[in-house]
């Protein structure tokens, strides 16, 4: 019987973490076709069905599982001694996988990215925007972007931004009509422009001041799902907005934007990279650790 390859092996893998044919042809840069003809053949080779396939998911059978748990450590050892050698080599290469917010995404393209990719040119950086916290290990990712406060404790962080608050904004001409709230009740009389997070939630607004803490979902008729989209709205003069700084500093500083209740938004945890603190770091994720360390660094003396 011919045995199955390592290629197939690794493709198989791929498949049964992103449970989708067309999301891991896309990150293989296979065609989806020549994908599924590969996974048939790996499945007359075992002799066993190992993908179970719908019209809309693939997920492994119960024997596809066991084949994935005994498979992954050994994938992830051929990648360490790989990033071993490069590390021998000197210079950093190969693919950095790294999944970010759009706030972390974008601090990393203004601020790390031009440095990095100028002294590191034989690394191929994959940046993927995810609004969802993903397992990075799982999903196959080097590294990952986040607030601190939501990286999990088995992961090591460096810091890659200051500390940043949520604040409550609204147009001057909002504020022109309809006032200005001086406590977070008074939002209750106002319309506000809603959050809906990832999991399908709608964010709570919070705020504290004195030890004192309110959480509350606002009275509101337009919900969105992106802090720029908010951001724009409110200057829309659509409602009050609950956005990151990062999303709203431009406008505030411009003018199209006052920030409200500011008393009430004390600052919350900044960025962070992070990774997985049990595998072997590659050599183009320590160059950037130590990057984020000097950039950080030089910050912090300006």
């Amino acid at each position: 019987m011919e045995k199955p390859s390592l290629a197939d092996l690794e493709a198989f893998a791929v498949v049964a973490a992103e449970r989708s044919f067309r999301r891991a042809a896309d990150l293989m840069g296979v065609s989806r076709s020549a994908l599924s003809h590969r996974m048939k053949k790996l499945e007359q080779q075992v002799g066993l069905r190992l993908l179970n396939r719908t019209t809309r998911s693939v997920s492994p059978t119960d024997a596809g599982s066991r084949l994935l748990k005994r498979i992954e450590p050994v994938l992830r050892n051929l990648d360490s001694a790989i990033d071993t050698l490069a590390d021998e080599r000197g210079t950093p290469s190969g693919v950095l996988r790294i999944n970010a917010d759009k706030g972390g995404a974008r601090m990393m393209l203004r601020h790390v990215m031009p440095t990095y990719l100028e002294r590191y040119p034989d690394v191929e950086i994959d940046l993927v925007c995810d609004g969802r916290l993903v397992d990075i290990v799982e999903q196959g990712f080097d590294a990952g972007i986040r607030l601190a406060e939501a990286v999990p404790q088995d992961m090591i962080a460096v810091r890659l931004s200051d500390d940043f608050r949520f604040l409550a904004v609204a147009s001057p001409d909002y504020l022109n009509r309809f006032g200005k709230p001086d406590i977070p009740d008074d939002l209750r009389n106002h319309r506000c422009i809603r959050q809906r997070l990832p999991s399908g939630k709608r964010y709570r607004w919070e705020f504290e001041k004195r030890g004192q803490e309110i959480a509350l979902d606002p009275p509101g008729t337009l919900t969105l799902n992106d802090n720029d989209l908010i951001a724009e709205a409110a200057i829309r003069s659509l409602g009050i907005a609950y956005v990151p700084e990062t999303a709203a500093c431009e406008h505030l500083a411009a003018g199209r934007l006052v920030a409200v209740l500011d008393d009430w938004c004390p600052p919350d945890s900044g960025l962070v990279l992070y990774y997985p603190g049990h595998r072997h770091v590659p050599a183009a994720l320590r160059a950037l650790i130590d990057l984020v360390k000097e950039i950080r660094s030089r910050q912090s003396t300006e």
